[in-house]
């Protein structure tokens, strides 16, 4: 993850302000504990300029938060190590590793499901992903489906930790459940049959589950066709 910046590097950013030291003040703000959102107004006070002045390199806080989605998915991408011939590990790799860099970032995380960016990150994940798929030997409609999975599967989970972090900021892990189940079991017999178990759901355990799914599902699909 990048490292906040010293006092002497902010000094410098006010003094020059482009895209660059924009989204790097924006990911301070993005990584602050109980973090939701970045306002033009909160990146204003913290670069210590007006706020209109950042609309001079972001037309709107949609093209502000596309930036700061590619610059996530890009340490995601990078923290990656696994040759691609080891193409389920890879996908693990980019799922764990998506999902710990928007964690760290919330709130640029839960909006993941939301942003579309079309830079130059977001097509390198896109095309990780096809290429891993290609390697199972898939093609046509169901390389495009389990692509279209697996980013569903990692985009979705991300935005559920970065949410998680978000409200329970010292909290590294997350329950699937934030509050104890309690029903009338004689409405709802196989919610109280199931409490407990449904209790102990761990967000991450889940993430890695639904990731195996779609590898298996992939293998599955290529060994058929």
């Amino acid at each position: 993850m990048a490292n906040a910046p010293t006092g002497r590097a902010s000094t410098a950013r006010k003094a020059r302000l482009d895209r660059e030291s924009i989204v790097a003040a924006a990911l301070e703000l993005a990584s602050a504990p109980g973090a939701t959102s970045v306002s033009f107004r909160e990146l204003g006070s913290h670069l210590g300029v007006d706020p209109t002045a950042v609309y001079r390199h972001f037309r709107s806080k949609d093209e502000l938060m596309g930036a700061l989605f590619d610059h996530v998915t890009e340490i995601g991408l990078d923290a990656m190590d696994a040759p691609p011939e080891q193409w389920q590990e890879r996908l693990r790799q980019l799922a764990l590793r998506s999902r710990d860099a928007f964690g760290h970032y919330p709130a640029v995380g839960a909006e993941a499901m939301l942003l579309t960016t079309n830079g130059v990150a977001e097509h390198r994940a896109m095309e990780t992903i096809l290429d891993a798929f290609t390697r199972a030997g898939l093609d046509g409609d169901e390389l495009v489906r389990h692509y279209a999975l697996f980013a569903m599967q990692v985009l979705s989970g991300s935005a559920n930790v970065a949410r998680a972090r978000a409200r329970r900021p010292d909290e590294s892990d997350t329950l699937w459940l934030d509050a104890p189940l309690i029903v009338d079991p004689r409405e709802f017999p196989l919610i109280a049959r199931n409490a407990s178990q449904l209790a102990e759901l761990d967000d991450e355990a889940l993430f890695l589950a639904g990731i195996d799914m779609v590898i298996a599902s992939a293998e599955r699909a290529a060994a058929a066709s």
